[in-house]
């Protein structure tokens, strides 16, 4: 059996195929019926059986937990491509990250921004049509209209879609809150979160990381819904987190997480990292690299339908 440091891990990092159980040594090679599985924690240690994995537990265990977190934190400051809003589907722009420049259609579930909306509209009006979706052409159901709304949500959320799915109980979620209903606003958000809407996660982490009515305040589980909401492109989840980090003393993962809020479009983030220059807590190339990719972003967002719609205050 090994006992330098690969025998915490299992298996070999020097590209060798052959693969051995961390606990046993066997190897793929000895006994080709064997299929090793690899720990999820860590993802470097191999087992041939449960047995093997619960024997090398209490050897592996500061190692795995060490190298979870070293794969988490890679995972989390990864500068996503995009918000978690993506594109708008009509004209294929980034959505804008102020939630007053787009649109959601009920029936769908697409984010339409204001400009195509607003194009739409005015077609439709020119042809005396009635209302109906840029996107699916359906009639259109509007927030004031609750149980066309709720029909349409609950239709979503049945789909075989998981993105469908996961937008739907987002929204049901803000619909039950909105009501009052903050338990089943929970619940949604939770179904919601499982299958990785980021907007859930963070609603999620302010209701624990505050604690409401019914909610009992859990910071360390409003924490983890806010990186994961983070990782999954929330701008305002990831600037949060980077005010997270800095009252905890981390300002370097704090000055991380703004610069991706600024490559975002987030203009809190960026506010911040000036002040942050200004103080000399980041360089003068990396708020200047950060400065242009937030302009960047922020540049791809506009279109001369947008800005004539939000010059007209639609």
């Amino acid at each position: 059996m090994n006992t330098n440091n690969s025998e915490e891990m299992g298996g070999n990092d020097d590209g060798n195929t052959t693969k051995c159980c961390a606990s046993c040594g066997i190897t793929n090679l000895q006994n080709n019926q064997v299929k090793l599985k690899t720990c999820t924690g860590c993802k470097s240690a191999q087992y041939c059986s449960v047995q093997c994995q619960k024997d090398h537990r209490p050897r592996h265990k500061q190692f795995c937990k060490r190298r979870a977190a070293e794969l988490y934190d890679e995972k989390l400051f990864q500068q996503p491509d995009c918000t978690y809003e993506g594109d708008c589907p009509i004209c294929c722009l980034p959505i804008p990250i102020d939630p007053e420049d787009s649109t959601r259609m009920f029936c769908c579930l697409k984010l339409i921004c204001n400009g195509c909306q607003y194009a739409y509209q005015k077609s439709e009006a020119e042809q005396g049509k009635s209302s109906s979706c840029p996107f699916c052409r359906q009639p259109r159901s509007f927030p004031q209209e609750d149980d066309v709304v709720e029909a349409d949500l609950l239709k979503r959320i049945e789909a075989n879609d998981d993105v469908a799915r996961a937008v739907a109980m987002r929204q049901m979620g803000l619909k039950r809150y909105h009501e009052g209903n903050l338990n089943d606003a929970l619940r949604y958000w939770e179904m919601g979160a499982k299958l990785g809407d980021a907007r859930a996660h963070y609603q999620l982490s302010w209701m624990y990381q505050d604690g409401h009515p019914g909610v009992e305040q859990n910071v360390k589980k409003g924490v983890h819904h806010m990186k994961e909401a983070a990782i999954g492109g929330h701008p305002e989840a990831r600037h949060n987190l980077g005010a997270y980090e800095y009252q905890e003393g981390k300002l370097e993962r704090a000055v991380k997480h703004w610069i991706i809020a600024a490559n975002l479009g987030c203009v809190e983030s960026m506010e911040v990292l000036e002040m942050c220059f200004a103080q000399g807590d980041i360089s003068e190339e990396g708020f200047n690299t950060a400065l242009r990719a937030h302009r960047a972003v922020v540049d791809a967002t506009r279109s001369p339908q947008r800005l004539l719609v939000k010059e007209n205050g639609y």
